[in-house]
């Protein structure tokens, strides 16, 4: 090759790898989706829609507190099961990266937050940095709740220093190189983290507003649905179109009618985002289940219709998910789905004993509306991830609605039955049956958070 040729040959290089780049880097912001241009909270003329609803705007202080660190869904990384709200411990186990454990946030002065000064609190929250001037990592959701007002954050952290202080010390995070070097997260936040606080859109409506300020600056709904980039930031130009969260699938909420919400009725999502549960649709479970609990049911009718307004507007993502089934299978288990693949005759025997008798062979429960398969999204999931962590965790909820509870069965049964009886539940119930192995289930055990 001559030195010209050479030289072109460089320069195409060097353009693709500066346009990659450019793609890498350059992510869209939260709500760059929606048609207009945002605006300085304070230019924007209709209803603030930062803060609490209207009807407790005048309320205890640490009361309104309460209700924010709920929208923000706090407790849900800060507390093991069984433990104390907001003493941390919780364990995020992320492949290839090692495993993180939440941190104490209680007033407690040794183990906790209670030395924090205002700016102290506000920096955590905004610019991902510790009290000491150490970086924060991502499992804290700082690059979502750095959209967060100041009064809002304050308003937060007042509610937690009300609370009783629990002596927790920090476990040691267990990170591989290079991800155990602090310091390089300095160049990650340069790229990743906005650090500027929620800008409204006057060219939508003030309802819409209050909805993206709910689910970008407080409830960080992205920081499970929208997938991570090569640098492990969202990617918003695939914005709500699902992702793998924890072990469980965080499914598609864009307006897509096979893969996300597009077929839902408002009533629909409103009733399934304040109770967990939408007739049809099936419940949730896993971190979504307890995002309902903790989070999200605590919210007012008026601020959950607000993000029903807001997910509607959020452009479809199509993904490779079937249509959902939402037919009952026969009633006889020697009808429906095939079993002569994946080994799906055993998976039969094990729904027998362990499942039929509060899941029913149609998929329609006897017992409750929350056991019922029948259109559940995660039955129709050929991936079959949250069908085989909740046939391995169970599921324990307890709701205004009552107490929801399915016994966890990965002490009980093997890898490879539960692979079997997840990939039958699928077949039998869903669109597609599963094709899950035991090394998948083992992999699926390891990913989960840790209590």
């Amino acid at each position: 090759m001559n030195k010209k040729n050479l030289g072109i040959a460089i320069a195409v290089v060097a353009v693709v790898a500066l346009g990659f780049a450019a793609w890498l880097l350059l992510i869209p912001g939260p709500t760059a989706f929606a048609s207009g241009s945002t605006v300085a909270l304070a230019d924007y003329k209709d209803a603030n829609p930062t803060g609490v609803p209207a009807e407790l705007a005048n309320g205890d202080p640490i009361k309104r507190g309460e209700y924010l660190a709920h929208a923000a869904d706090c407790v849900a990384c800060h507390m093991t099961k069984g433990g104390t709200p907001y003493a941390g411990g919780l364990a995020f186990n992320l492949p290839g990266i090692g495993t993180i454990y939440s941190t104490n946030i209680t007033p407690d002065k040794e183990t906790g937050i209670g030395n924090y000064t205002d700016q102290q609190f506000l920096d955590a929250l905004h610019k991902g940095k510790r009290a000491d001037g150490q970086n924060l990592y991502p499992a804290m959701s700082y690059t979502s709740y750095t959209y967060m007002t100041d009064a809002d954050a304050l308003a937060i952290k007042a509610y937690l220093f009300s609370l009783p202080a629990v002596h927790a010390p920090a476990k040691e995070n267990k990170l591989e190189w290079p991800f155990n070097n602090r310091k390089l997260m300095a160049f990650w936040n340069f790229f990743y983290n906005a650090d500027e606080r929620f800008r409204p859109n006057p060219s939508q409506s003030p309802e819409w507003n209050r909805g993206a300020y709910l689910a970008e600056a407080m409830g960080h709904c992205s920081e499970c649905h929208t997938p991570r980039n090569l640098a492990f930031a969202m990617d918003n130009r695939r914005k709500y179109a699902g992702a793998l969260t924890a072990g469980w699938r965080a499914y598609n909420i864009t307006a897509d009618k096979k893969a996300g919400l597009g077929d839902w009725s408002d009533n629909d999502l409103a009733t399934y985002l304040s109770t967990g549960h939408a007739e049809g649709h099936g419940g949730a479970s896993g971190p979504m289940g307890e995002a309902s609990d903790n989070s999200l049911t605590y919210l007012t009718a008026g601020d959950i219709r607000a993000l029903v307004v807001y997910l509607r507007s959020v452009p479809a993502k199509d993904s490779d998910m079937p249509h959902t089934v939402t037919t009952a299978a026969p009633a006889s288990h020697r009808e429906g789905a095939p079993i002569d693949v994946n080994d799906r005759a055993r998976g039969e025997k094990i729904f027998a004993g362990a499942c039929a008798s509060c899941h029913d062979w149609t998929g329609i429960s006897p017992l409750s509306k929350y056991a019922t398969l029948t259109g559940a999204r995660a039955v129709n999931d050929p991936s079959a991830t949250n069908v085989a962590q909740a046939i391995i965790t169970g599921v324990d909820r307890t709701t205004e609605q009552g107490h929801i509870f399915m016994p966890a069965f990965g002490d009980a049964y093997s890898d490879d039955e539960i692979a079997a009886v997840a990939n039958y539940v699928t077949a039998r119930f869903g669109a597609q049956g599963a094709d899950l192995t035991a090394k998948d289930i083992g992999s699926l055990r390891k990913q989960v958070a840790q209590q």
